[in-house]
């Protein structure tokens, strides 16, 4: 009976088990609940990650030396209970376990350790935009071009031609070999390009070979031969044509080749010369109305037929004169 008051009185079974929890509470990180207990399978990843305990109150950092202790205390100042990219360290919480999910789905922010790429601005996205080279044509682009073909097609005004073709009534042409010089005989000449001019309208062209022959043999196939403007030219058909050998000294012919004027057999100079007025008036020939088939009308010809989807045969042809209102 006298021994009882001493045993309730010994220090190591009566007080220190109470002060050993109020010091385990006192090292927790303050604003945080105590972590769960970690479950067992999953026990050795969170010593990975914390180090292994080697003694009470006391734990091994990674990387530090062998046997070098830190304090309880210190760990919870050094490392709280998050990692750099803000998870949880330790044993994964109901929390975790979502986040952890939602980074397998595709979720996951990248470290901020980690460079994102710049995010394209207005700004950026314009500048991108202007360097890009432009496409090359589709195509069907090059379909709608082909198909345009005409888009700048320029008619005369009838009352015009009219106009015109009154005033050249008895309009004659005078050579002018300084202003636009003659063309020389040449028996294996070929009309250039007629190889490729499609239609009967063209024919003419495509057969057209010169000869050189003397007026009885002209007078003895055509009923029409007439001097024009420095040179003879026989009537065939709606076509002028030169005649070579018909008066050697009378050879001027700026042109080489057939002039269509139409069934009336109108002289090829003043159909030149209307052509000449009407092109002149659209815009397509600026020379002088001569009445001269020279390179400055072939060039205005071959102009006007390409805006109007005409072959481009740089001469007086049937499409050309009906074109102009004139055929």
């Amino acid at each position: 009976m006298a021994q009882q008051p001493v045993e309730q009185q010994s220090p190591s079974k009566g007080k220190r088990a109470p002060e050993k929890a109020r010091t385990t509470e006192a090292q927790q990180p303050k604003g945080k609940p105590a972590k769960p207990e970690t479950p067992a399978a999953k026990q050795p990843a969170a010593m990975k990650e914390r180090g292994a305990t080697t003694e009470r109150g006391a734990t091994t950092e990674p990387g530090a030396g062998k046997g070098r202790k830190t304090p309880a205390s210190q760990e919870s100042a050094t490392a709280p209970g998050a990692n750099v990219s803000g998870q949880p360290v330790g044993a994964p919480t109901p929390g975790a376990k979502q986040q952890a999910q939602e980074r397998r789905k595709g979720m996951k922010t990248p470290p901020p350790s980690a460079k994102a790429p710049p995010k394209a601005t207005p700004a950026t996205a314009g500048a991108k935009a202007t360097a890009a080279p432009p496409a090359p044509a589709s195509p069907a682009g090059q379909q709608n071009a082909q198909a345009n073909v005409g888009a700048k097609a320029k008619k005369p005004d009838p009352q015009k031609v009219q106009q015109i073709k009154s005033q050249h009534a008895n309009f004659r042409a005078q050579p002018k070999p300084q202003q636009v010089p003659a063309v020389t005989f040449n028996q294996s000449r070929r009309i250039e390009g007629s190889e490729r001019w499609e239609g009967p309208q063209y024919e003419v062209f495509r057969s057209y070979r010169p000869e050189r022959h003397d007026q009885g043999w002209y007078r003895s196939h055509y009923n029409r031969v007439e001097l024009i403007g420095g040179g003879y030219y026989f009537w065939n058909n709606g076509y002028w044509y030169p005649a070579w050998g018909y008066d050697p000294s009378a050879e001027y012919y700026a042109y080489d080749g057939p002039i269509y004027v139409g069934h009336r057999a109108e002289p090829p100079d003043k159909v030149i010369a209307d052509v000449q007025a009407v092109l002149q008036e659209m815009g397509y020939y600026r020379g002088e109305v001569d009445g001269l088939l020279g390179p400055l009308t072939r060039e205005a010809l071959t102009a006007y037929q390409a805006d109007n989807g005409l072959t481009t045969t740089a001469a007086i042809d049937q499409p050309t004169l009906d074109s102009l209102g004139m055929g």
